[in-house]
């Protein structure tokens, strides 16, 4: 098929533009495209520094066919559905049909006669026409972050200037303008390497003579390049590259001939957190982290030139290290300033800082957050000696008072990414008061999780502060109603409730939820929201931690989440799946019931049994529910699932030999009632009607 071919040269695009751009480009073209092609078929999108483009397998025209719908076609009227046969021939004769068209094609059938539809078609639309006049104003539209003008008129915007467009189909120019540039054929390699136009007549041959110019225009590839490069590189010296999946992405974007290096840092800059250096590295310099055989910090940095250097890189490098040093040198000059003043001393001027107009200062955020840390710690410690339990208590009050004093510091305002982190240095470099190890770690991980595959805080004083932390910003939101709407969430709420849940779930938490929360059922129940959003996620069955919720009202998420658990390994088993579909069988027979009397309760009168199958379930249930009763008590509840999945042989030989609807009232009415003990023996585990499939 012919191909259809586009690429927008212009001056270097910002590396966090280039992927949605180009998926811009595609959405465009494609809907542009979509008379002449099936936009999925043999569709490459590329983009780079300095190029986006596109390709697709096209048609060169497409004819679009008129007189399909019998309201809108002209139409012929023929002989009668029961017309003799030689009639219908002689229509088709004379109208130049030598066989018989296919009854609803052109040929069809209403009001009892044949009629004939005219078939009729339009002009071919032909897409270099319709390429150079009407794609320009769609290319136009392509949204960007930020564009600028330029050029003599000033009137045209795009990102950076545009300097050259390739528009071919089937290798032939369509010469569409836009901006100040009209397409051609022609565009430009690497800068260095390989400056100057050169033509193409195909992607395929755009792709290859790019590479010859010194550009790898495919980002995949250029990616790979750039981690097999770098882990080659760091491989042999010994060292290994540290994962930044969000660092490759961006390098991926900044260069157009991958050539990885490997620079040194002076020894004196390896005193320094290495959140520190490793941030200030990535942020200012798109160097990347290494480690050593043993996983510690190497005095290394690793990072991509766009060139291959005559002297192998040694003055690249040598000039990468000088830069280093003048970023590390500032960054030693804030660390080392910031350790004059210890955090408790920094209090004073969280009052200068407004969290938030409703809220309060920063200052009373860390009151509240230490209060809520030293109360949170008590309930962890129940059953420890009073004396360490309130030394435990008073250390993590201590790390949520100082937990935000970090953020006057001269480090974090350089480095905002740093929040906590460095709070947790200060403490511990220079502690007063409570300050210590323990101390300086929470306030380090209080943040955290920041996502989903982020780590939890671990150990009382740091999962206090933490817990602390994201209830008091969920809390104080709800407060003043400032709550997520649809996709909005601009004080990243759902992200406060997912952290609170990860750690209580991971750590295996026993905390009243209610209690942490003041109480508030709004947020309660967005909580709990955010709960089964996270198991959707993970694949596993909200559906079972509503029924499970449904019956209890449970707010200990460790306790629910456990008891769901069992809930789902039971209906895993045979008994189990069995066990629900009676259940469902029971409901349904008792929703009728009730659908037209009173709620049928009671216990049955074991002398109206009329047949074993129905005394063998009575006994059996009063036999299980003091042990389900028990078991959920003492929280064993495997125990009560399984015990409660023993139901299964006589609830099956009571539905298939027993008639609930007797004939006798009095029958009928007390087999209702021993279907509603099953019910309700049930609904001690959970309320069974809430499963799904």
């Amino acid at each position: 098929m012919p191909e259809f071919f586009l690429e927008l040269f212009s001056e270097e695009i910002p590396a966090r533009m280039q992927a949605l751009a180009a998926r811009q480009l595609d959405i465009l073209v494609s809907g542009f495209l979509q008379k002449f092609s099936n936009p999925d078929d043999n569709k490459k999108v590329f983009y780079g520094p300095r190029r986006i483009a596109v390709s697709y397998d096209v048609w060169t025209e497409t004819v679009i066919l008129h007189g399909l719908k019998l309201s809108e076609s002209p139409r012929q009227r023929g002989p009668r559905i029961d017309a003799p046969p030689q009639a219908l021939e002689g229509f088709l004769k004379r109208n130049n049909l030598t066989s018989d068209p296919l009854i609803g094609d052109r040929l069809i059938q209403e009001n009892g006669y044949y009629y004939l539809l005219e078939e009729t078609h339009s002009e071919p639309e032909r897409l270099a026409e319709l390429a150079a006049t009407k794609l320009p104003l769609i290319l136009s539209k392509l949204p960007w972050p930020k564009s600028m003008r330029w050029g003599q008129s000033g009137n045209f915007t795009w990102v950076r200037p545009l300097r050259r467009i390739i528009c071919l189909l089937d290798g032939e120019i369509i010469p569409l303008t836009l901006g100040p540039v009209t397409a051609s054929n022609e565009t430009e390699g690497h800068r260095v390497h390989a400056p100057g136009p050169f033509t193409v007549s195909s992607a395929a041959m755009w792709e290859e003579k790019l590479r010859e110019h010194h550009v790898i225009a495919d980002q995949d590839e250029r990616r790979r390049m750039i981690a097999q490069g770098l882990a080659d590189l760091a491989a042999s010296r010994g060292l290994t590259i540290v994962d930044d999946n969000a660092l490759l992405e961006e390098v991926t974007g900044l260069v157009e001939w991958p050539v990885p290096m490997i620079g040194r840092i002076d020894e004196s800059f390896m005193s320094l957190p290495p959140e520190v250096r490793e941030l200030s590295m990535k942020v200012n310099q798109k160097y990347f982290a290494l480690r050593d055989a043993a996983g510690n910090p190497a005095p290394y940095f690793a990072f991509i030139a766009n060139l291959e250097a005559p002297d192998n890189g040694a003055h690249i490098i040598s000039g990468n290290e000088t830069v280093l040093r003048a970023r590390l040198s500032d960054a030693r000059h804030f660390w080392d300033q910031d350790l004059k003043t210890p955090l408790d001393e920094l209090l004073p001027k969280l009052e200068k800082i407004t969290f938030h107009a409703k809220i309060g200062t920063q200052r009373e955020r860390a009151d509240r957050i230490a209060e809520k840390a030293h109360g949170i710690a008590i309930e962890l410690q129940r059953g420890v000696d009073p004396a360490e339990r309130m030394l435990i208590a008073n250390s993590a009050k201590w790390a949520g008072l100082l937990c935000k004093a970090d953020l006057v510091t001269g480090m974090v305002g350089e480095f905002p990414e740093l929040q906590g982190i460095m709070g947790g240095y200060y403490a511990e470099k220079n502690p007063s008061g409570w300050d210590g190890p323990e101390v300086g770690a929470a306030i380090k991980t209080h943040y955290q999780p920041k996502g989903p595959s982020d780590d939890v805080p671990s150990g009382t004083i740091a999962i206090s502060v933490a817990l602390a932390d994201k209830i008091d910003t969920l809390v104080e939101f709800f407060r003043i109603n400032e709550k997520p709407t649809g996709s909005g969430d601009p004080y990243a709420l759902r992200r406060a409730a997912l952290g609170v849940i990860q750690i209580i779930r991971i750590n295996n938490l026993r905390l009243s939820l209610r209690l942490l929360i003041h109480n508030d059922e709004s947020l309660f129940d967005f909580i709990i929201e955010r709960l089964r959003v996270l198991l959707r996620s993970e694949g596993k069955r909200y559906d079972v931690l509503n029924a499970v919720f449904a019956v209890s009202q449970d707010d200990d998420i460790s306790r629910l989440l456990a008891r769901a658990n069992a809930l789902s390994a039971m209906l895993g088993i045979e008994n189990g799946g069995n066990l629900l579909v009676a259940y469902r069988r029971a409901a349904n027979i008792l929703k009728v019931e009730e659908a037209s009397s009173d709620k049928v309760s009671g216990q049955p009168d074991a002398t109206l049994f009329k047949q074993d199958q129905e005394r063998n379930l009575f006994q059996s249930l009063h036999r299980v529910a003091p042990v389900i009763e028990y078991a959920i008590v003492t929280e064993n509840f495997h125990g009560a699932m399984m015990k409660l999945a023993e139901l299964r042989p006589d609830v099956d030989a009571f539905f298939s030999h027993v008639t609930v609807n007797d004939e006798l009232p009095e029958i009928r009415r007390n087999r209702f009632k021993l279907l509603a003990l099953l019910r309700d023996t049930m609904h001690q585990i959970a309320d069974f009607s809430k499963i799904e499939g």
